[in-house]
């Protein structure tokens, strides 16, 4: 495997991203001329024949940061759809400030922190909790109670 190249192959989602943002950011330390850097993550196809998850999320990933990076999907290139070319402009946030920008997302309507709890639970409990109380202390996420049991929603 090249210098350039990452390959996601077998990875969950959270494991991919988290892999993915340590190699751009790796890479866009290292280079002598940023500009000249050109990653390929390699996430394959997917079995369902619709595209798979980690191919799906990278690039919706990908177009929220549009502001760091300029990415081409594979298929552009050359028909492949099994990978994405990216090339970095600026440093992505940390894992865990993205984790948080992911449950405020989650929270769009009232949430109760088990189901928060339960969305995101390969991170831990403990990065989660964190999370939340980041955004609570930003007054980016309200605690609030209706009829039930207490909930959050971004706002």
């Amino acid at each position: 495997m090249a210098a350039n190249e990452l390959d996601l192959h077998g990875r969950i989602w959270s494991e991919a991203l988290k892999e993915f943002v340590a190699f751009y950011n790796q890479s866009l330390g290292r280079a002598v001329n940023p500009t000249g850097v050109q990653l390929s993550v390699i996430h394959g196809y997917g079995s369902t024949g619709a595209g798979g998850v980690v191919r799906q999320r990278l690039r919706a990933f990908l177009e929220r940061h549009a502001d760091r990076l300029e990415f081409i999907p594979g298929e552009r290139l050359d028909g492949n759809q099994g990978y994405t070319m990216v090339k970095p402009m600026k440093r992505l946030p940390d894992v865990d400030d993205l984790l948080a920008e992911a449950i405020l997302e989650y929270c769009d309507r009232p949430r109760t922190r088990s189901k928060i709890m339960g969305k995101f639970r390969s991170h831990g409990q403990p990065r989660i909790l964190q999370a939340i109380r980041s955004l609570e202390k930003q007054g980016r996420l309200t605690a609030g109670t209706a009829a039930g049991p207490a909930t959050y929603v971004a706002g």
